[in-house]
């Protein structure tokens, strides 16, 4: 049987994400420990266990009185081409579509008070923006991300960063769309966030993936009102 998952373990995947995909450049230092504490919201001792392995491993160094500081890039990050045609914006709804349904899911299974703090602060941020008959793309997508972090499995936030820029190209779209309806088009896709976080906090994990699904299709729908493309190789 294999051992849990300790926290310093899930600090050290999270701050390996971010450093593999460049938020944290070579030789930049790394924010002050207490402040990356609370972000995590874990101890000191535990943020310090994390940043002891990613030491070990090369990946940071310290500087006499002066903090972390990250030693060099682990590889080219992840990424994909540029967003050239609505063909790519319906691909990376199908490839959103399978990714972050399972991240959901797994999201309801396994998040914990923290996680979920982070998840309803974005809706937070969504529902302002309703009532001011605004549509963000940044709290769209920080709402997303937070639940990819909420699974637990650090493939799912990676991969979801490294998809920002196409995502957003879709979101803007989306956005777009929904202002032609005015206050009811917002009203519903807050109405869909707001059920899915419900979902995710009650550990509802079939409804959890079954409503993510749905607003996924919804948002693509709207957007290419309804006629997909034919994607078929000729």
């Amino acid at each position: 049987m294999k051992p849990r998952t300790t926290l310093a373990d899930r600090v050290y995947h999270s701050l390996f994400s971010r450093i593999s995909n460049g938020d944290y450049p070579a030789n930049q230092k790394l924010p002050p420990e207490n402040v990356l504490a609370q972000d995590f919201g874990v101890s000191r001792p535990v943020l310090r266990t994390a940043l002891e392995r990613l030491r070990e491993e090369g990946l940071v160094y310290s500087r006499q009185g002066a903090g972390n500081y990250v030693r060099a890039p682990l590889s080219k990050p992840v990424g994909f081409a540029r967003v050239e045609t609505l063909a790519d914006i319906q691909r990376c709804y199908e490839f959103r579509l399978n990714l972050e349904t399972k991240a959901a899911a797994l999201a309801a299974e396994r998040h914990n008070a923290a996680a979920l703090g982070d998840i309803e602060e974005a809706l937070k941020l969504l529902r302002a923006a309703t009532g001011s008959l605004q549509h963000r793309e940044d709290a769209d997508f920080a709402f997303h991300l937070a639940i990819a972090k909420a699974s637990n499995n650090q493939y799912f936030e990676t991969t979801l960063r490294a998809l920002r820029e196409h995502v957003n190209v879709g979101m803007k779209l989306h956005g777009q769309s929904l202002m032609t309806d005015g206050a009811k088009g917002l009203e519903e896709v807050l109405q869909e966030h707001t059920v899915l976080f419900d979902a995710i906090r009650n550990r509802r994990t079939d409804e959890a993936a079954g409503l993510m699904q749905m607003h996924l299709e919804h948002s693509r729908d709207r957007l290419f009102g309804g006629g997909l493309l034919d994607l078929r190789m000729t």
